[in-house]
């Protein structure tokens, strides 16, 4: 059964809006984690809006974005420690 999305309370749908792009950012800093700054920063962000994302019906969305980016969090931080030990042993 396909939803509106003009039914939808405008709440609602800023809320899968939210969980949507937790999941695409959750992407982008897994990419990113190349550059720690952007992968770092995508990453707090993707969790943040995946949180807030939470509350729509579209759980499983924010939920994959939240593990996306805690993913890309921890990758970008352990990629940043491996270059500081590489440039400074």
């Amino acid at each position: 059964m396909q939803i509106d999305p003009a039914s939808l309370d405008p709440e609602e749908r800023i809320n899968k809006l939210y969980a949507l792009a937790s999941a695409a950012l959750g992407i982008i800093s897994l990419c990113g984690a190349l550059i720690p700054i952007f992968g770092t920063i995508l990453g707090v962000v993707g969790i943040v809006l995946g949180v807030l994302g939470r509350r729509s019906e579209n759980k499983r969305t924010a939920t994959v974005g939240i593990a996306l980016s805690i993913i890309g969090l921890l990758t970008a931080v352990i990629y940043s420690v491996l270059l500081y030990m590489a440039k400074y042993p």
